[in-house]
């Protein structure tokens, strides 16, 4: 595993381009304020580089000195939110919420799948191929969708243990199915469909 102190971080032209758009978002002075943003350009860069989203301690100095901040203010933000890896991951991040609504729809047979189908036993493990880590999250915001689990920036809904085993082996082909209900709900309609609005008003 890379030394999450010592391991060397320069931003690259595309991560150049995208803080120098979003510092442009605030006044002068003001740069800190992107400090959120800049650390997923920092994590999406390690994706590209080693095939980790994870965001290394030189990785928040570069972003200090890019915003002007003292680098303890980056890292008090990036150890206070779940989003941000402070070390390497698999190459895919098993988010699985296990918070009330989750669980009572089933969340301990997703949790039970995942760990049957990646050899994973406990949380904040990868697995022996480096292909999964396991990280146990609060509540997603999916709720009326549960149980969800969150791959990298994406809803995986409505799962069960036949869903999840699927998932993963898709995953493990590298050909992820698309996002969202995996049984066909419309965005958070009722479950068949929804019950209202089923035309178009009329302008």
């Amino acid at each position: 595993m890379a030394d999450v102190v010592s391991f060397a971080f320069a931003f690259d032209a595309e991560s150049e381009a995208e803080l120098t758009m979003l510092v442009a978002r605030y006044p002068a002075g003001k740069q800190a304020s992107a400090v959120i943003p800049g650390l997923y350009v920092v994590q999406h860069q390690m994706k590209r580089q080693t095939g980790s989203a994870w965001v290394p301690v030189k990785g928040m100095d570069a972003l200090a000195a890019r915003l002007d901040m003292a680098p303890i203010r980056v890292y008090e933000v990036a150890t206070f939110y779940y989003m941000f890896n402070m070390a390497p991951i698999g190459k895919y991040h098993l988010q699985l919420c296990t918070t009330t609504p989750c669980w009572l729809r089933g969340s301990d047979d997703v949790v039970a799948a995942c760990r049957e189908a990646t050899g994973i036993k406990g949380w904040k493990e990868t697995s022996s191929d480096g292909l999964f880590t396991m990280t146990e999250v609060e509540c997603v915001g999916g709720c009326v969708n549960a149980p969800i689990i969150q791959v990298d920036d994406d809803y995986y809904e409505d799962m069960d243990r036949e869903k999840t085993l699927a998932l993963i082996a898709a995953l493990r082909k590298g050909k992820p199915p698309p996002r969202g209900s995996m049984i066909g709900r419309q965005n958070s309609a009722p479950v068949g469909g929804p019950t209202t609005l089923h035309f178009a008003p009329e302008a």
